[in-house]
C-alpha cells in the first residue's frame, strides 16, 4: 500500500510503499475511502503526543472506508461494509466501556496515534465489533470521514457537556474544523453563536454556518467582547482550539453558572493554562473535559445528518490526494476541512 510517513516528530513527511496491513483477532482492515485532515495530526507529527513511540510512523485518524478483511472473532461486520469509526477506539471491557463510556476507555487505542493511521489506502482497527460505525447507502465517505473527530466531537461537546439549550448563548473561541462543527450544531439547536478567532477567512465561514456574531481575537479583546454581545456573558464556551490563550477567553466570557468546555487539545508544549479560578469559585462556574463520542452514541447525529439539520459535507472547503497530503499538514493553513482521498 502507499501511506505517508514520518521517520522522528518534525521530520519530513514522505508518501511511501509499505506492506499491506493484516486483520488482527477481533479487528478488521479497512481499505481508506478518505480520510480528514486533522489539526490533532499535526500535534502528533510535532511531537505533542506521547502515545507516538515507534518510528517510521503513519498520521490520520479520521476516516471512512469499506471493511477489507475481518479478522477472527469478529461477528457483526463483513468484507465489503461502509464504515466509519470514532477516533478513540475503545477496548469495550474496562470499566468505563462498561458504563457505555467509550470514549474514555482506559485501554483506548487511536489510529495515527497508538498505531498506523489513516493516510494510507489501507488501516487496521481492533475491537471492531464496539468501533465500526455503518454509515447510509447515500451518505458520501468525505462526510463520514469528518465525523469521527472533529463532528462528532463537537457533537458531544455541545449536546452532552455543554448541554446548550435552545436561546442560550454559547461562544466557539478557534474556528477550524473543530470550531466550526460546533458552530453548526449549536446553531441547529437553536442557540445564538459568538464565533471567535484571529482569521477573517474562519469567521467569514462560521458566519456562513450560523453564527450571530464574530470577534476578531487579534484586534479585541475576546472574553470581553463576547461578554459584550451576549449581554454580560455566554451561558456556554467552548475552546476548540485548544491554547492557554483560548482557554482563559473561553472562561473569562461565560456568565454566571456557566460552562466552559476544552475541546481542543492543551499539549504541555503550549505551557499550563492559567485559568481564572477566582471567577470559577465566585460566579460557580462549571469546568468540563470533551473527548471525542462513542461509537453506540452515534444514532442521533447520524440521523440529524440523515435528516439535513446538520451538513458536515459543507465543512469540507477542498479534497486532495495522498501525494499532497505532507504539504497540507505541514502547513495547516487552510480554512475549513481539508479532505484526503488516496
Amino acid at each position: 500500500m502507499q501511506a505517508v510517513m514520518y521517520e522522528a516528530f518534525g521530520a519530513p513527511l514522505e508518501v511511501r510503499e509499505a506492506p499491506d496491513p493484516v486483520a488482527p483477532p477481533g479487528g478488521v482492515v479497512i481499505g481508506v475511502e478518505a480520510t480528514g485532515l486533522c489539526r490533532s495530526d499535526w500535534h502528533g507529527w510535532q511531537g505533542h503526543d506521547a502515545d507516538i513511540q515507534v518510528f517510521p510512523h503513519v498520521p490520520g485518524h479520521e476516516l471512512a472506508g469499506t471493511v477489507a478483511e475481518i479478522g477472527p472473532g469478529v461477528t457483526g461486520w463483513k468484507p465489503g461494509a461502509r464504515v466509519t469509526v470514532p477516533f478513540v477506539c475503545a477496548c469495550g471491557r474496562c470499566r468505563p466501556c462498561l458504563n457505555g463510556d467509550q470514549q474514555i476507555c482506559e485501554n483506548q487505542t487511536q489510529p495515527g496515534f497508538t498505531h498506523w493511521g489513516s493516510f494510507a489506502d489501507y488501516v487496521v482497527i481492533e475491537n471492531a465489533d464496539v468501533n465500526l460505525v455503518g454509515m447510509p447507502d447515500e451518505m458520501e465517505f468525505t462526510t463520514a470521514a469528518g465525523l469521527g473527530c472533529r463532528f462528532a466531537t463537537a457533537f458531544r461537546a455541545v449536546i452532552a457537556q455543554g448541554r446548550v439549550a435552545p436561546g442560550e448563548w454559547v461562544a466557539v473561541h478557534g474556528c477550524g474544523g473543530l470550531g466550526l462543527s460546533a458552530v453548526m450544531i449549536a446553531t441547529a439547536i437553536g442557540a445564538r453563536v459568538v464565533a471567535v478567532d484571529i482569521s477573517a477567512a474562519a469567521l467569514e465561514l462560521a458566519a456562513r454556518f450560523g453564527a450571530a456574531a464574530t470577534v476578531d481575537a487579534s484586534a479585541a479583546d475576546a472574553a470581553t467582547a463576547v461578554r459584550d454581545i451576549s449581554g454580560g456573558g455566554v451561558q456556554v464556551s467552548l475552546d476548540a482550539l485548544g491554547s492557554p490563550a483560548t482557554a482563559r477567553a473561553s472562561v473569562a466570557g461565560l456568565r454566571r453558572r456557566g460552562r466552559h468546555v476544552q475541546v481542543g487539545l492543551l499539549p504541555p508544549a503550549a505551557g499550563q493554562a492559567d485559568l481564572p479560578m477566582d471567577l470559577v469559585i465566585a460566579h460557580e462556574l462549571e469546568i468540563l473535559g470533551s473527548h471525542g463520542m462513542a461509537a453506540h452514541a452515534y444514532g442521533p447525529m447520524m440521523e440529524m445528518v440523515r435528516a439535513g439539520t446538520l451538513r458536515p459535507d459543507l465543512l469540507v472547503s477542498r479534497t486532495i490526494g495522498l501525494s499532497e497530503a505532507p504539504a497540507a499538514l505541514t502547513s495547516m493553513n487552510t480554512p475549513g476541512v481539508t479532505m484526503i482521498v488516496p
